[in-house]
C-alpha cells in the first residue's frame, strides 16, 4: 500500500484527537473525583451508583423518621414525668387531708391546690410537639382535653376513637414503631379522681389508694415508653451502620484512586508530547522546504 502525506497527516490528527480525548477524560475524573461523569463512561458503574445512592437516600429518610420518633417519645416521657410529679404532690395533700386534724380553712387551701394540679395535668394532656397534640392518637390537630367543652373524649372499648389509635412511623424496610402513648383512659381516670376530691364529703383516707393506683399507671406507661426509646436507640445504631456501609460501597464504586489517575494523566501527557513531536516532523516537509 502506498503511504501518502495525506494519510500520515490524517493518522497524526486522529492520534492527537484520541490523545486529547483520553486526557480530557482523566481531567474530568481529577476535577470531580468520580470514575464516571456521564452514564456512557461506564454504564455498569453508573447503574450501581444509582442503586447505592438510592440506598443512602433511603437511610437518610429513615434517620429523619427516627428523629420524629425520638421527638414523640421524649416529649411524651417528659410530659408524663410532670404528671407523675403532680400526682406525688396530690398524694401529699390527700394524705395530710386524711389525718382529720385540718381546719375547714386548711381543707379549703388543700382543695385549691388540688384544683390547680388538676388543671396542670389537663395541660399536660394537651402537650404539643410542633403543631401536633402527641396524646391525641391520630387526631393530632385536636387537643385531648377540650377546654371549651370541659372534658375528655368518651372512651368506648368496643369502638376506640381516633384519640386512641396508634401513630406508627416507618424506621426501616418493613419496620414501624408505635410513637404515641394511648393515655386517654389514664388522663380521664385521673381527672375523674380529682373531680371526686372536689366533693366536700370526700373520704380522703380511701382516696390515697386511688392516687397510688393512678401513679402506678403513669409509671407503667412511662416504662413502656422507656422500652421503646431503647429500641429506637438500637434502630439508630443500625441505621448508622447501614449508612456507613452504603456510602463505603458507593465510594468504592464511583470514587477514583487519585494516585492511579494522576499517574495515568502524566503518562498520557508524555504520550501526547511525543505524538506532537512526531507530528511536527511529519508535517514540516513541504514544497517550500524542497525549494530551499
Amino acid at each position: 500500500m502506498r503511504v501518502t502525506q495525506s494519510m500520515l497527516s490524517n493518522n497524526m490528527l486522529r492520534n492527537l484527537s484520541t490523545s486529547y480525548n483520553k486526557m480530557g477524560k482523566l481531567q474530568d475524573q481529577l476535577n470531580t473525583g468520580k470514575k464516571v461523569n456521564r452514564p456512557s463512561d461506564d454504564p455498569v458503574v453508573a447503574m450501581k451508583g444509582m442503586a447505592y445512592r438510592t440506598q443512602v437516600d433511603k437511610v437518610a429518610q429513615y434517620q429523619r423518621n427516627l428523629g420524629e420518633v425520638n421527638n414523640y417519645l421524649d416529649s411524651s416521657d417528659d410530659a408524663l414525668d410532670k404528671v407523675g410529679q403532680a400526682m406525688h404532690r396530690a398524694k401529699e395533700l390527700v394524705t395530710s387531708a386524711a389525718t382529720g386534724t385540718m381546719t375547714p380553712l386548711d381543707k379549703e387551701k388543700v382543695q385549691s391546690e388540688l384544683n390547680q394540679l388538676r388543671e396542670q395535668i389537663r395541660d399536660m394532656a394537651n402537650t404539643k410537639v410542633g403543631d401536633k397534640y402527641i396524646f391525641s392518637g391520630t387526631k393530632t390537630a385536636s387537643p385531648l382535653y377540650d377546654k371549651q367543652a370541659g372534658g375528655y373524649p368518651a372512651v368506648d372499648p368496643n369502638n376506640p376513637s381516633a384519640f386512641e389509635k396508634s401513630v406508627d412511623i416507618e424506621v426501616f424496610d418493613g419496620v414501624t414503631l408505635n410513637v404515641n402513648a394511648n393515655v386517654l383512659n389514664l388522663f380521664k381516670e385521673i381527672d375523674d379522681m380529682f373531680g371526686e376530691f372536689a366533693n366536700p364529703d370526700t373520704d380522703f383516707s380511701t382516696a390515697i389508694a386511688k392516687v397510688d393506683a393512678n401513679m402506678d399507671k403513669v409509671l407503667t406507661t412511662r416504662a413502656d415508653i422507656g422500652a421503646r426509646q431503647n429500641r429506637v436507640e438500637m434502630m439508630g445504631n443500625r441505621l448508622d451502620s447501614q449508612e456507613a456501609s452504603a456510602k463505603k460501597q458507593m465510594s468504592e464504586n464511583e470514587d477514583i484512586d487519585y494516585e492511579k489517575v494522576i499517574t495515568e494523566m502524566l503518562t498520557q501527557e508524555s504520550i501526547h508530547r511525543a505524538a506532537l513531536s512526531v507530528g511536527s516532523r511529519i508535517i514540516q516537509p513541504s514544497l517550500v522546504d524542497f525549494l530551499r
